[in-house]
């Protein structure tokens, strides 16, 4: 005679239930991390940095440039905010 734990175990519901345990731990693995990290700082001289390159730097320190702004406009808010090298 079959026990209650016996007849849970062989339901296709308890089968299904695992299953989604385990996709939805696949899919947070897969997805959790960053599938597409952010694109380093650009590094060297501001005056020879593209357009994006100089947006994207303002950017990453909340410093948002108008979509309007020319490259003179950017790199003078580049060189305004970046940090003096110590001595």
């Amino acid at each position: 005679m079959p026990t209650p734990l016996d007849r849970a175990l062989n339901q296709k519901n308890l089968f299904l239930a695992f299953t989604g345990v385990i996709t939805a731990a696949a899919a947070w693995s897969i997805w959790g991390q960053d599938m597409f990290p952010k694109e380093s700082d650009p590094k060297g001289d501001p005056e020879t940095w593209t357009q994006e390159e100089m947006r994207r730097w303002l950017a990453a320190r909340n410093l948002y440039p108008n979509s309007k702004d020319t490259k003179g406009e950017l790199l003078e808010r580049v060189k305004a905010n970046m940090r003096t090298p110590r001595a």
